[in-house]
C-alpha cells in the first residue's frame, strides 16, 4: 500500500484513518492491514487494558492498532527475531497521526522465548507460522496471561492434530487441539473467525485464565 491507494480510504472512520497512515508508510501489503484490523477489534471486544505483547510481530501493526482502540493499555512490546527495517517507518506515521502513541511502543529484536511475560499482559500474534503459534500459546499460558492467536502455515509433521485428522482436515484438527490444550490449562476459550475474504487462515483463538 502506498499513497496511490489513498482514494480507497476517503472516509472519517477509524479504519480509514489507520489505512491512510499505512498508505503513507508505503511498506505493507493491504492484506496485513485488514488482518490486523479484524483481529484487533475482536480482541478489544473481550480484552481491555494490560501491556500488549505482540510476538512474531513483523511490522508491529497489530500492536499499534490495539493501542489505538484501547488507550488504557500503557505500552505495547513488538517482538520478532528479525524486525523489518520499515517497521520504524510504519511506527513514525502512526505516531504522527496519533501522537499519544509516542514513547509507548517498544520494538525488540530477540527470540520469542526470551521475552518476560506477566499475568497482566495481553499476548497476541497474527499468523505466527507453524509451531510459533504453539510457542506463543505456551509462553502466554505459563505466565497466566490473556492470549489471542491467528494461526497459519500449519505443519502436520510438527503440529499436534490429536486423533481428529480422520474426521476433519489437518489444519483444523491442529487448531482444535490448541483450543483443547488451552482449556486443559484452566483457560476460558473463545473461538472466532475473521472474514475469509481477508485470509483463508482465519481462525482466531482467544483465551483468558479462569
Amino acid at each position: 500500500m502506498t499513497d496511490r491507494d489513498l482514494d480507497r480510504f476517503p472516509g472519517t472512520s477509524l479504519f480509514d484513518r489507520i489505512a491512510r497512515a499505512v498508505c503513507h508508510a508505503g511498506c505493507l501489503p493491504r492484506k496485513e492491514l485488514y488482518e490486523a484490523w479484524e483481529v484487533a477489534r475482536r480482541v478489544r471486544r473481550l480484552f481491555r487494558g494490560g501491556r500488549i505483547v505482540d510476538l512474531a510481530s513483523g511490522h508491529g501493526l497489530l500492536a499499534h492498532v490495539l493501542l489505538i482502540l484501547d488507550d488504557s493499555s500503557p505500552q505495547a512490546l513488538s517482538v520478532d527475531t528479525t524486525l523489518p527495517p520499515s517497521s520504524a517507518r510504519l511506527h513514525d506515521v502512526l505516531v504522527e497521526a496519533w501522537p499519544r502513541l509516542q514513547g509507548r511502543v517498544v520494538f525488540e529484536e530477540s527470540p520469542l522465548e526470551s521475552v518476560a511475560l506477566s499475568q497482566d499482559d495481553l499476548v497476541v500474534s497474527a499468523h505466527a507460522c507453524g509451531a510459533l503459534t504453539d510457542l506463543v500459546l505456551d509462553r502466554a499460558s505459563a505466565a497466566r496471561a490473556r492470549v489471542a492467536v491467528l494461526p497459519c502455515c500449519h505443519d502436520l509433521a510438527m503440529n499436534d492434530a490429536g486423533s481428529l485428522s480422520g474426521w476433519v482436515d489437518g489444519p483444523l484438527a491442529v487448531d482444535v487441539m490448541r483450543a483443547v490444550r488451552l482449556e486443559q490449562r484452566g483457560y476460558r476459550v473463545r473461538t472466532q473467525t475473521i472474514p475469509a475474504l481477508v485470509t483463508l487462515k482465519n481462525r482466531l483463538l482467544l483465551g483468558e485464565p479462569g
